[in-house]
């Protein structure tokens, strides 16, 4: 058949498998939604807009992206499936014409000491294949250059079994690059004896400084004082190298103190155990300052913080090693790598170069590959894992990315645009959870969600263009193109905090003064040095509080009411009002529902199948025994109160028989935030990004400090929400605070009193302080890349 022939009869009779170009979903309930049904066009890309907590992730992550992974999941078979996490299938009627889903999210990745930028992803493996082939002198396979990697040697009879059994004596060897000292972690940990014991006292005279440790009736103390092992009133300076010895490194051994058989161990074991091996966030506030104190962590000296054996760091591709290598700027190594000519390994060289020009690419050319993985910020995190699907082959698939501009420069935004256009182009279909407006404006197609959050979310308001949803009427709609004006006055500064000679990371000796009693921002591309000139120099003590990115940690069981700390004056207002113990008013103590045991819920587990989680019968999910809802607090039971929004809790204990000052005044600091619509009993895992962002404000703002540090508070803020953000921010400066931002958002940066600018680019092009001023001056001054975008916001 002719090629016109076979033109006239395509045009006559489209093919039946060209028709599904839609993705469509009906009456999907995932947490908020409410029956949404809506169809997204595919090879395209579409931006997901609405208020913090309107129902975005719940459509897109919770409905679309979960059931294309359960539906691959279950290709698999059922043995391979019982190692999967096992899915369940989203609340949702319909969902037709979904292509697998790679979710591209804001997780941190993990904090392992072991995990680093190479690691998490191809590059650190391409260059140990790249070292053991053209390395010199050679020292081994892949794995000698892997500070994951111990060497092993052995040797014995093993036994063969070939006709008759016979004993074959055999060695085997392995060499890996791991140090031996640091055990491939780079640093290590040093206690300092001083924090631990007092040495001019003897043990009877109370020595030891350790909180808890009493010398008198504490049992531990005794175990030392009556072990025979030292001499309990002798000064620990005088003891003997072996008494000194048993003292701190004693094996375990069993000792009698008292007429009881206890166990007797070195005091530097003792307190690895029983402090050290414990998650510090979980110490009590004075058990964690003594460890802080007496736990110092220092470079390892025998490999100087690369994590390498000696004869890994020996072996060389001309006069750079692979510890060189990986502590170079990720731009600096690609131009190196560049200059490499090997046939033998061109097909590896072509793929490490097309690997670490992507990072470039994505704006992240200022890490280096030996930066841990735990010390990325959500965004780099995010862009981290975009790497390994830049050059991927695969079309026709759906990537989700939530909020990809997090943490990004207006620089480096439209850097971020093009990539995701690039994904769209090779026939992709790009689903984009987003708040920035230079980010919407490049969508094919906009769905808005709200038109409130929570409760008063979870419907689809707007589908279309971004042309019309600026006639749309939607929150969204109204706010797209809200410019922040530049203030008329800015307020005097009351003092200054100076910060001299700062050099942390890349900063190159920096000196500064920053403006207290106003409201300071600190900017700059990403990578330009912000966070550690504000963290690294302004470390959180006693008049500074903290309010930086990591993620809240709670369970299904953790809630704003116990987050907070809200829930322990409600407990103490319901036990005095009912004469009885605090603790029968707790989920998670006493007052729990035996059958659920106070979950509310009852999960089945189906071995490979999703599990079910159905409501317990006995307590009806209301989480307490039915003996505790018969007590009430003005006219409401436990359970009634934890079902109330925070603006209903906030008036119900505002006044009244109910009236609580203590919670009172924790739920006005939620309500300050924009959180006035959470319930106090919803489980913190249902909580959105930006609202755990500012739940975690809203803790801090009750601690009492001078000095408040705020790292990007806008992240996943919809544009709405950061103007009540500028309120709050002014309201704790008006209150006499000083108030120091590190942020993008070009609506915060209009409204600082004085700006500090780093750049002028990232890595050790940035670490310079390239403007301070107001930002009025900033515009006018448009020097810096920070000043062109202001300027543009403004339209100045």
């Amino acid at each position: 058949m002719s090629s016109a022939k076979r033109a006239d009869t395509r045009a006559a009779a489209p093919h039946p498998a060209d028709g599904h170009d839609m993705i469509r979903v009906h009456g999907a309930r995932e947490n908020n939604l409410k029956d949404v049904s809506i169809e997204i066009p595919k090879r395209r890309l579409t931006v997901f807009t609405g208020v913090s907590g309107s129902g975005k992730s719940s459509l897109v992550f919770n409905t679309i992206a979960a059931e294309s992974q359960r539906l691959i999941n279950e290709t698999y078979s059922a043995f391979v499936q019982g190692f999967m996490p096992t899915l369940a299938r989203p609340e949702v009627d319909v969902l037709d014409g979904l292509t697998t889903a790679i979710i591209v999210d804001q997780q941190r990745m993990g904090a392992d000491p072991r995990s680093t930028v190479g690691t998490a992803t191809d590059a650190n493996a391409m260059l140990r294949i790249l070292f053991s082939r053209l390395g010199d002198p050679h020292i081994g396979p892949p794995s000698a250059y892997s500070f994951n990697t111990a060497s092993v040697r052995a040797s014995g009879a093993i036994t063969v079994e070939r006709g008759s059994k016979k004993a074959v004596k055999a060695t085997y060897e392995r060499t890996g690059g791991m140090c031996t000292h640091c055990e491939g972690r780079g640093k290590v940990s040093d206690i300092d004896l001083s924090q631990l014991y007092d040495d001019s006292k003897s043990l009877a005279e109370g020595a030891f400084t350790i909180p808890g440790w009493k010398s008198d009736s504490q049992w531990t103390v005794q175990v030392y004082a009556q072990s025979g092992f030292v001499d309990p009133d002798k000064p620990i300076r005088e003891y003997t190298e072996k008494e000194l010895r048993d003292f701190l490194y004693g094996e375990p051994v069993k000792v009698k103190v008292n007429g009881v058989n206890l166990t007797y161990e070195g005091l530097i074991p003792k307190i690895q155990k029983s402090f050290l091996s414990k998650d510090k966030e979980a110490m009590q506030p004075h058990i964690r300052a003594f460890v802080e104190r007496a736990v110092t962590f220092t470079t390892c000296p025998e490999c100087d913080g690369t994590r390498l054996s000696e004869g890994a760091r020996s072996s060389r591709i001309g006069k750079v090693s692979i510890a060189d290598a990986c502590a170079m700027e990720i731009r600096d190594l690609a131009d190196w790598v560049r200059t490499l000519d090997e046939p033998s390994v061109a097909p590896l060289l072509t793929a490490l170069r097309d690997t670490l020009d992507s990072f470039v690419e994505i704006g992240l050319g200022y890490l280096s590959l030996d930066r841990p993985a735990g010390t990325l910020s959500g965004g780099e995190a995010q862009r981290v894992k975009m790497i390994r699907h830049l050059g991927s082959s695969l079309t026709d698939t759906t990537y989700v990315f939530d909020e990809p501009t997090i943490g990004l420069h207006p620089h480096d935004i439209q850097r971020m645009n093009d990539l995701l256009l690039r994904l769209r182009d090779k026939g992709n279909t790009v689903l984009v959870v987003e708040h920035k407006p230079e980010a919407i404006a490049i969508a094919d197609h906009v769905v808005d969600l709200g038109p409130g959050a929570g409760t008063a979310g979870g419907t689809v308001c707007f589908e279309g263009t971004v042309e019309d949803l600026r006639s749309a009427g939607t929150v969204t709609g109204r706010h797209l193109d809200d410019r922040s004006s530049l203030k008329e006055t800015v307020r005097e500064p009351t003092g200054a905090l100076e910060i001299r000679g700062a050099n942390a990371h890349n900063l190159q000796d920096v000196d500064v003064d920053i403006p207290l009693g106003v409201l300071c921002v600190v900017t700059g591309v990403a990578g330009s040095g912000k966070s550690s000139l504000i963290h690294g120099s302004v470390p959180a003590g006693a008049d500074v509080v903290a309010v930086d990115q990591s993620p809240i940690k709670g369970s299904r069981r953790s809630n704003p009411a116990t987050y907070t700390g809200l829930l322990d004056p409600i407990r103490k207002a319901f036990a005095k009002a009912n004469g009885v113990k605090p603790a029968l008013f707790s989920a998670n103590s006493e007052g729990a529902c035996p059958t659920c045991n106070g979950a509310g819920v009852v999960y089945t587990d189906l071995a490979m199948m999703a599990g079910v989680a159905s409501p317990c019968e006995d307590c009806e999910g209301k989480r307490f025994q039915p003996s505790v809802l018969e007590y009430r607090f003005g006219g409401r039971d436990i359970s009634e109160v934890l079902a109330m929004s925070v603006a209903q809790a906030e008036e119900f204990f505002g006044t009244g028989e109910a009236r609580t000052p203590a919670a009172h005044k924790i739920l006005q600091r939620l309500t300050d935030v924009g959180l006035g619509y959470l319930t106090l009993g919803q489980p913190l895992t249902t909580l959105s990004g930006g609202e755990r962002q500012r739940l975690k404000l809203a803790t801090h703002m009750g601690e009492k400090g001078g000095v408040y540090v705020l790292d990007e508070p806008t992240t996943g803020l919809h544009l709405a929400d950061v103007e009540q953000l500028l309120g709050l921010l002014d309201r704790l400066v008006d209150a006499g605070k000083s108030v120091i931002v590190i942020e993008h958002h070009q609506a915060v940066m209009a409204h600082a009193d004085w700006i500090i600018d780093l750049g002028p680019g990232a890595g050790h092009d940035g670490g310079r302080i390239v403007f301070e001023g107001t930002p009025a001056d900033l515009v006018a001054d448009r020097s810096t890349l920070t000043g062109e975008h202001l300027a543009a916001y403004v339209g100045a």
